[in-house]
């Protein structure tokens, strides 16, 4: 049915697919400058409290990580697109 709407576990399959992938050859886009860059060229601050990627080209905020001993925090609201080769 075109249109039907299903819940989050639909998503189950892909997303398992794309956080499976090499994430540092995949290219990030600045959401602050429109940067496109390979995730293994950002500028990286951490580890403690967590770790921060910077873009190589304005230093906005693209990704932030955190470790907690119960849960993983990823922030990605900086990278205005993610692309990882299939």
């Amino acid at each position: 049915m075109a249109g039907a709407t299903y819940d989050g576990n639909l998503l189950a399959g892909p997303l398992a697919e794309v956080f499976a992938a090499e994430v540092t050859v995949a290219h990030a886009r600045c959401a602050g400058c429109g940067r496109d860059s390979v995730v293994a060229e950002l500028a990286v601050y951490g580890p403690d409290p967590g770790l921060v990627a910077r873009c190589p080209g304005c230093s906005d905020v693209l990704l932030r990580l955190v470790r907690t001993p119960d849960a993983t925090w990823l922030d990605l609201r900086g990278t205005a697109a993610l692309r990882l080769p299939t």
